[in-house]
């Protein structure tokens, strides 16, 4: 049997993994590859579904996003494979409002390059390698709109700003929604830039799931109760938004481009400032710099 083959990034854990369980339980012609950075941990998990589904079709192949260097070394190992076109490309893999400070090394901030840059080259590295009617979907979150009460001066800050971030700036949280709006972006952009191949790009937002260890377990009780008691909207559920996911990879007659589902498979509006162009191209020129030694 032909398998088609499906990578995702950040599948040792949370939604990634979620989503992974799911199609190899329900699922059996596609070719799984959980793209992850702990190598040890993303074996075990794979042996754990192994077990469960008696699905044979998983693959552990390692990837650091927040390293282009580590990146590179993938679609290399990759392009040795015989794995063949790719036809879901899931950029999951990130970081909240860890990494204070942190730089890669490389030069940038770490949650920048986790949750943006990482899957740039990536994704651009692997475009030659997509199937016709591939599917490429980018996990953003509505955080890349943050609450107006609390962030009420959000606006663009330019990209080479929170690419390599002042001392302020690099340690506050804001980077993350900074991020999550740089994967709007770049979906986006990355639909004007294919045109009219025969290529479906989107996002998705998985919604607000603090179980998930996204924000490396620092997310406190009173801060998961002040979100779930005064932004409802914005909870998720990891077994709904998982299986959102699994349907956008896999459902049939999947024609929608450039769209952001909203836990489920229908799409919604984003914000204002995401459909800004010349942003979404000012971030794009300058993610081709800092990559171009990577390809």
């Amino acid at each position: 049997m032909d398998l088609k083959t499906v990578i995702v990034t950040g599948a040792s854990s949370g939604l990634g993994l979620e989503t992974v369980k799911k199609m190899a339980k329900n699922f059996r012609n596609y070719r799984i590859i959980l793209a992850c950075r702990n190598i040890q941990k993303a074996n075990a998990k794979k042996e754990e579904i192994e077990k469960e589904t008696q699905n044979k079709n998983l693959i552990v192949m390692e990837i650091d996003t927040s390293s282009l260097e580590s990146v590179k070394n993938f679609v290399t190992n990759y392009k040795k494979s015989s794995f063949g076109k790719i036809y879901s490309l899931v950029c999951n893999a990130g970081i909240g409002g860890r990494g204070k400070g942190e730089r890669t090394k490389e030069g940038f901030d770490v949650i920048f390059a986790t949750n943006h840059l990482g899957h740039f080259l990536l994704v651009n590295s692997l475009l030659p390698l997509m199937e016709e009617n591939g599917r490429i979907l980018i996990v953003s979150s509505d955080m890349h709109d943050p609450p107006k009460k609390t962030n009420p001066n959000f606006t663009w800050l330019g990209a080479e700003k929170l690419a390599k971030p002042d001392e302020e700036l690099s340690k506050s949280f804001i980077r993350y929604p900074y991020s999550k709006l740089c994967n709007v972006y770049f979906t986006y952009e990355l639909v004007r830039k294919i045109g009219d191949k025969k290529l479906f790009v989107n996002a998705f937002n998985p919604g607000f799931m603090p179980e998930t260890g996204l924000s490396g377990g620092q997310m406190n009780p009173e801060r998961i109760k002040f979100v779930k008691e005064n932004m409802p909207e914005r909870v998720g559920d990891l077994n709904k938004s998982s299986q959102a996911l699994c349907d956008l990879i896999t459902m049939k007659d999947f024609k929608a481009n450039g769209e952001f589902f909203d836990r489920s498979t229908n799409s919604v509006k984003t914000s204002e400032l995401s459909y800004n162009e010349k942003n979404a191209k000012e971030l794009w020129d300058l993610s081709e710099s800092y990559v171009k030694n990577y390809y």
